[in-house]
């Protein structure tokens, strides 16, 4: 074994841990294609499904991506060891009198190349239901194992924002200066974990770069596809990793999507004063230079963190209750 895909358990000698210290080895986790090009310097981007995702902003990213650009699959990880198939059962088609159809999740690293030539990779599929330690320091060795210079992770999150202003941008990352001029809109709090972002802490803790982004998307579109989400999370990535990927398709999409937003607000009255008053909170709080939030004009009605994460709980129950 490579002693450099050697990790100790990282639970080991704190002071809640529980069993014995033993090395495991992560390529156990996946299988890799043997033939592959150079990847030395390359990106990874890491799209998982099942954490919070606003307005699907991630998804509508990956699928623009698998439509637009060819690509193929360089690794596989073994779902039946990280995935919980009675939490979320795989489709099966039964045809008259026999099973015809067995719709397997897949965890599949995928190789892509920009406009440019550039090559860049994905890695897509549920998010592990458990192992998380262990799939990060698999997602860590095949950083190491293809010398890539930068993982970047993206999603949509619910944010008291109006739609007919520019949407806001939480960026994260291993160095603070990786994420230049983003300014946060929070300070401290405690949300719900997830596969992604223990990855990304793992990262760090090992010394390689690990990015993020979170767009605001407006909470009364959480729940439904919003492609400007979309269009601002590749933009982010774009400008972050240097790639050169299209995104006309995405545009107009979003472009149509804002018309129909803007006639169904025309047509009630309730929703009008609603998205007039996000936009009144918006501006104020824009023009308050002394003021770093955007959530609300007045400091004292920002909401706590506990609030905070209450609202991404409420958003992921929600999403669970949709998926069953």
């Amino acid at each position: 074994m490579n002693p450099r895909c050697q990790y100790v358990h990282p639970l080991e000698g704190r002071p809640n841990a529980t069993q014995e210290a033993k090395v495991f080895d992560p390529e156990e986790l996946y299988e890799v294609d043997s033939e592959l090009p150079e990847l030395s310097g390359a990106v990874l981007l890491h799209q998982l499904d099942g954490f919070v995702d606003a307005g699907m902003a991630a998804k509508t990213v990956t699928e623009h991506l698998e439509s637009r650009l060819e690509h193929t699959v360089v690794a596989r990880f073994d779902v039946d060891r990280l995935v919980d198939y009675r939490a979320r059962r795989p489709m099966m088609t039964f045809d008259v009198d026999h099973w015809s159809d067995y719709e397997a999740p897949e965890l599949v690293v995928r190789l892509f190349h920009d406009e440019a030539g550039t090559p860049f990779l994905l890695l897509t599929g549920p998010e592990p239901d458990r192992e998380w330690e262990r799939y990060a320091a698999a997602v860590r060795s095949l950083v190491e194992r293809w010398q890539l210079r930068m993982v970047v992770s993206a999603y949509g999150i619910p944010m008291g924002a109006p739609h007919t202003r520019p949407l806001g941008v939480t960026a994260h990352a291993s160095r603070a200066e990786l994420i230049g001029d983003y300014q946060s809109v929070f300070n401290r709090v405690q949300v719900p974990g997830s596969a992604v972002s223990l990855t990304e802490l793992r990262l760090a803790e090992a010394g390689h770069d690990a990015v993020g982004f979170a767009a605001h998307v407006p909470h009364y579109l959480a729940q439904s596809r919003y492609p400007a989400a979309g269009v601002t999370l590749l933009g982010s990535i774009s400008r972050m990793t240097g790639l050169s990927i299209p995104d006309e398709a995405l545009v107009e999409s979003a472009r149509r999507t804002d018309s129909e937003i803007a006639r169904q607000v025309a047509e009630s009255d309730e929703v009008a004063e609603v998205v007039a008053a996000l936009e009144r909170q918006y501006d104020a709080f824009v023009d308050a230079k002394d003021k770093e939030n955007l959530l609300a004009g007045d400091v004292t009605q920002m909401p706590t963190a506990e609030e905070l994460g209450a609202e991404f709980e409420r958003f992921l129950a929600e999403q669970q209750e949709r998926g069953e």
